[in-house]
């Protein structure tokens, strides 16, 4: 259920100390100042500045600004954040962000080793996420949205606001008397999040008022969908052994076929097929019945083919 933005801060009880990524707009300036209300001398802020438009100055001015008033300690990340050919900016963008925030909360010791990440998504993001991996065709992975809670790098990250929605973070911010920055680029309807931030949200909310509530539990249902999936995958890879056995895999259903191969190739090889992809594949899985016939699938930035009894995935 959608909660209060108080609400939400209350229960959130990360290990401290903490850091919370600061871009400087409403939803990342409410997460940092109740935080820092809370957890006084145990707060970090880190701005990533992407260098991608002309406004990114005056984000980091305000966050200079904000840490300033608050006694939150600042770090600020100056990073190139160009995609690479055929990756999207937004996908460009958000990997480099990570990246910089890992980096600094691994190596900022001024209040002590850094246990926690927060990251300022709230209930409309999630939605949001949602319709994009519908719209897109994803399977449960990506309806599975983003999740509240993950480890990586030995860091613990959260997402404390996801059940507040947008309009409650901004009243609960103009409460406070505190302003925040505006990312002129959240207007410009030729990125696909906002439209569905300026088009279908406000449609959704007047046919169904309680969607975020009912996208949260699907993307809950979807995530723990992924989980069994990924669980069977592990049992059937360690079945059909690493690099899948041809012949084992036959052995599987085609549903368990599609699973371990997805599984295999994106842990292994950090590679996902397209749905076409990984259906001619299982079609050649499944003809594969003499020592002559060949595989050869393109897959990602490289190939799948037949090494003798077994599959291997080999960069072109």
């Amino acid at each position: 259920m959608t909660q209060s933005m108080d609400a939400a801060l209350r229960a959130f009880a990360p290990a401290l100390p903490m850091a919370v990524a600061l871009s400087g707009g409403a939803d990342s300036t409410a997460l940092l100042l109740g935080c820092a209300r809370r957890w006084p001398g145990q707060v970090l802020a880190i701005h990533v500045h992407h260098g991608l438009q002309a406004a990114a100055d005056g984000f980091e001015q305000h966050c200079v600004a904000l840490c300033s008033k608050l006694g939150v300690p600042l770090r600020v990340q100056r990073l190139d954040a160009r995609p690479a050919s055929g990756q999207s900016p937004e996908d460009a963008a958000r990997q480099a962000r990570y990246q910089a925030l890992t980096a600094v909360a691994l190596e900022d010791h001024a209040l002590g080793a850094i246990q926690s990440i927060a990251i300022a998504q709230h209930a409309d993001d999630q939605a949001e996420t949602l319709l994009l991996a519908l719209s897109r065709g994803a399977g449960v992975a990506g309806l599975a949205a983003m999740p509240a809670q993950w480890t990586r790098a030995g860091l613990v990250w959260h997402r404390p606001l996801l059940q507040v929605s947008a309009a409650d973070v901004r009243d609960w911010l103009k409460a406070q008397g505190q302003a925040w920055v505006e990312d002129p680029t959240n207007s410009d309807e030729r990125f696909t999040r906002n439209r569905i931030r300026a088009q279908l949200l406000p449609a959704l909310h007047a046919a169904f008022p309680s969607f975020r509530d009912t996208f949260a539990r699907s993307a809950a249902n979807a995530a723990q969908a992924a989980e069994l999936l990924h669980e069977m995958a592990q049992q059937d890879l360690s079945l059909v052994g690493e690099p899948p056995g041809i012949k084992a895999l036959q052995g599987l259903t085609r549903a368990r076929q599609a699973n371990v191969v997805r599984h295999w190739l994106r842990h292994a090889h950090q590679t996902t097929p397209g749905a076409a992809q990984l259906g001619e594949l299982l079609d050649q899985i499944q003809a594969c019945t003499t020592r002559g016939h060949h595989i050869r699938i393109k897959v990602g930035s490289g190939f799948v083919v037949r090494s003798g009894l077994t599959l291997e995935w080999r960069r072109q």
